[in-house]
């Protein structure tokens, strides 16, 4: 097995299946601690290593009792929890194949997938009970067997460690190779239907272990629903490759509680999260009188640093406390994060990494990493794979296309989108962007979101929307085309700026007067609510 090292990141072998993964770093890790969570009684628990690897024996050697004896296709719908991934694990170690479904879309949603992808078992917690029976009166649904790992699960451990001990050996030596199917990931779309994304265990090993080349990590703290492949790489599976601890979050409303509580060297998240943090920062500082004296500190610092002396988390070791004492980055993806706040975080001497991925590359294709970083990219492709960009007009922008190891087989039981996706062996992403002279990958919008004017100029509404987000009191913005004129929709945040409707239109003419003639807004509007969303907090576009 070769190993490849990259100069800011984890020395990592190079992968081939999830369960090679996970059997040897159970192995490497033992009685290390591997998670921390909270029961559904919200009792603090642990397990080591090897207590993990036990519980996914005894569950894998329950499903093969039960005939899910590989290839099987076993959805997962819950919450966050520690059940959720000793099911998950146990799966894709027993060459069966993983449905993770998310449990905050609509019922039909959901029903819809398990008719389409014709799923064996369905495992859920006890919060679904009503949604599973609703399940089983739909006439087109598979027949399934059903189990609720809230009320069961114990039962289920038993019952594996039984047949364990009565020499049962299938699962634990059931041959896994690296085109095997290992997921069926459906899509969070913010315009259409959801579509089965195919992952085999070569695309999902290889992207976590480029990913853990990319970074290294220590201790963590993990609050992205484990139905998202950015939840795998950056929690998932890299406990098993760096043989770190990690508490798992019951979700992010006691975020700052965990992160002292927890104190984590480092985490993964979406924009919305780093935002939050900064914000907070600032808004604390505010109110307790201390935002001269943060700026002061900033002032300082920065001099400090163009001189070659950091001092950063000694100026602003209270901030950093207030963080747990120990953050020293957060790996940022999912959406468009403002510059403003990787500048921002970094001045403080916290590192934000934001990288780009889509389900269909397992996630990630793209990040910055330490001595690799530059503030407003999504920084330069992972080991397992490569970019171009397809037909770049003058400025350099065209279609992201993706190839390697970690970019899917296509959709589930659709031919015609999977053709549709690829051109020969690329992968065509939809989203468009540049690449500098160094390398970097800039992201500039979705190609099927393009405005498209009656001059003949194509728009990007994502670059509008990233450059008026940069307004300090605008929250949320949706830029959008109506009667060949380019409108925007914006919610501000008046709770900080009580004048931020006044100044607004000031604002927007100020934008219009730094922007080329065909780029201007020609009409806006004020919402007095956040936009509605996907599960992966991203604005939903109906327009």
């Amino acid at each position: 097995m070769k190993i490849r090292k990259q100069s800011a990141g984890f020395e990592s072998p190079t992968y081939q299946t999830v369960k090679e993964i996970i059997v040897k770093g159970a192995k490497k890790g033992g009685d290390k601690r591997q998670f921390v969570f909270l029961d559904k009684k919200k009792n603090e628990c642990e397990r080591s290593f090897n207590q993990t690897w036990n519980e996914i024996a005894a569950i894998g050697t329950f499903f093969y009792g039960r005939g899910l004896d590989g290839k099987k296709k076993i959805a997962i719908i819950g919450e966050n929890c520690f059940e959720w991934m000793v099911i998950y694990y146990a799966t894709l170690v027993g060459c069966n194949i993983t449905v993770p479904m998310d449990c905050k879309l609509p019922e039909e949603d959901l029903a819809d997938q398990l008719i389409r992808c014709g799923c064996d078992a369905l495992v859920y917690t006890d919060k679904f009970i009503p949604m599973v029976e609703n399940f089983k009166k739909y006439p087109e649904m598979p027949e399934m067997q059903y189990f609720n790992i809230s009320d069961d699960y114990a039962e289920f451990i038993k019952e594996g460690e039984a047949g364990l001990k009565n020499g049962e050996k299938a699962f634990l030596e059931a041959d896994v190779k690296p085109e095997d199917l290992a997921c069926i990931a459906y899509t969070s779309g913010t315009t259409a239907k959801s579509k089965g994304v195919m992952l085999t265990h070569k695309n999902i090993a290889s992207n976590c272990s480029s990913a853990c080349r990319a970074h290294t990590g220590r201790h963590a703290i993990g609050f992205l629903p484990l139905n998202h492949t950015y939840a795998w790489v950056s929690a998932l599976f890299s406990s098993y490759i760096l043989t770190e601890w990690g508490y798992l979050c019951d979700g992010i409303g006691n975020i700052q509680g965990d992160l002292k509580k927890y104190q984590p060297y480092n985490f993964s998240g979406v924009p919305l999260v780093v935002e939050t943090i900064y914000d907070r920062i600032w808004k604390t500082a505010r109110k307790t009188g201390r935002e001269d004296i943060l700026k002061k500190g900033l002032k300082i610092s920065n001099t400090l640093m163009k001189l070659g002396i950091d001092r950063r988390r000694k100026i602003f070791k209270t901030i950093i406390d207030n963080l747990g004492g120990n953050l020293n980055m957060i790996v940022c993806g999912g959406a468009n994060l403002d510059p403003k706040y990787e500048k921002g975080m970094h001045d403080f001497g916290i590192e934000i990494y934001n990288g780009y991925g889509m389900t269909e590359c397992s996630p990630a294709i793209t990040c910055n990493r330490p001595g690799k970083c530059k503030f407003g990219s999504v920084g330069v492709p992972l080991d397992c794979c490569e970019i171009k960009i397809n037909n770049p007009d003058e400025e350099g922008v065209g279609e992201i296309y993706v190839r390697g190891d970690n970019v899917t087989q296509g959709y589930y039981g659709d031919p015609e989108a999977t053709a549709a996706a690829f051109d020969g062996e690329w992968f065509k992403t939809g989203d468009h962007g540049r690449i500098d002279e160094d390398g970097f990958l800039f992201i500039v919008g979705r190609k099927k979101n393009l405005i498209c004017l009656s001059n003949g100029k194509n728009v990007s509404p994502e670059e509008l929307e990233d450059k008026l987000s940069r307004i300090e009191y605008v929250k949320e913005v949706l830029v959008f085309e109506e009667n060949n004129k380019i409108c925007a929709e914006l919610f501000l945040n008046e709770e900080d700026y009580p004048d931020a409707r006044a100044r607004i239109k000031g604002d927007i003419d100020e934008f219009n007067r730094n922007m080329p003639l065909f780029k201007n807004i020609g009409k806006f509007t004020l919402r007095d609510t956040e936009f509605p969303k996907t599960t992966t907090l991203k604005i939903v576009r109906d327009r």
